[in-house]
C-alpha cells in the first residue's frame, strides 16, 4: 500500500475538488477481486465474519457502505439497506440482510464501540441501519466532514479521494449502482461494486492517518 499521497499540508488554505476530467486522465484504482470479497448471507457465514473482523482483535478501522434497492415512483419509501459492506486492508465483507440471523450480526458488528466505520455521504445509510436494525452505528465517520475540514469545498466522494490522495481513478459502475440489491443473489459485479465502495474508504482512512502522522 506504500504509494505517495497527494493531500495537501496545509489545512487553512482552501482546494479545488478534483474535477471528472481530470480523473479521467489518471490511472486505475487497484480494486479488490473476487478472491478477496466474502459474500455472507447466511447466520453461519455472518459468524464467521465476525470472527475475522473482531474476534482476532479489534481493529482500528473498517471501510463502511451500505446498498439500498433504487427507488423510482413516487412516494415509494425504501426498504433498504438491503446490503452493508465492510472493510479492512485487505479482503471486504458483503453483507445481505434478508436473514435475520445475518442481520443481527451486522447490527452487533456497527454497534461495536472503537472501531471506526468510515465511508462516503453516510447520512442516510445510517439513518436506514437505525431503522431497520433498531441500532444507532457507533464511532461513524464520513470522510466527506473530513475532507471538508481539509479545506475542499465539495463534497469529496470516493472518487475525489482517491484522485487527490492516490492519484488514481476510482471506477464506479452506473449500472450497478441503479441495480436491484433487494435480489437474493447478487451477480459479481455487484460483489465487485459493493466490496471495493469499502475498501476504497478503508484505504482513504488509511492514507489520512499516514498523512496526518
Amino acid at each position: 500500500m506504500g504509494c505517495k499521497h497527494f493531500l495537501p499540508i496545509n489545512m487553512s488554505e482552501r482546494h479545488p475538488t478534483p474535477s471528472k476530467e481530470d480523473i479521467a486522465l489518471l490511472p486505475e484504482f487497484g480494486r479488490l477481486g473476487l478472491d478477496r470479497i466474502a459474500l455472507v448471507t447466511t447466520g453461519e457465514q455472518a459468524a464467521r465474519a465476525w470472527d475475522e473482523l473482531v474476534g482476532a482483535g479489534q481493529a482500528v478501522a473498517w471501510g463502511f457502505d451500505t446498498e439500498s434497492k433504487p427507488t423510482f415512483l413516487k412516494n415509494e419509501v425504501s426498504q433498504g439497506p438491503h446490503v452493508v459492506q465492510l472493510a479492512t486492508l485487505h479482503k471486504a465483507w458483503v453483507f445481505q440482510l434478508h436473514q435475520p440471523e445475518c442481520s443481527a450480526v451486522v447490527a452487533r458488528l456497527l454497534a461495536v464501540p472503537g472501531t471506526v466505520k468510515a465511508g462516503f455521504g453516510l447520512g442516510d445509510d445510517k439513518k436506514r441501519i437505525t431503522h431497520k436494525l433498531g441500532i444507532e452505528p457507533q464511532d461513524v465517520l464520513d470522510l466527506n466532514n473530513t475532507f471538508r475540514e481539509r479545506g475542499f469545498r465539495k463534497d469529496m466522494g470516493v472518487k475525489g479521494a482517491v484522485a487527490v490522495l492516490f492519484h488514481q481513478r476510482f471506477i464506479k459502475s452506473r449500472k450497478a449502482t441503479t441495480s436491484n440489491w433487494a435480489n437474493p443473489r447478487l451477480t459479481e459485479a455487484q460483489l465487485i461494486y459493493a466490496a471495493n465502495d469499502a475498501y476504497a474508504a478503508a484505504r482513504v482512512w488509511h492514507a489520512l492517518q499516514d498523512a496526518a502522522a
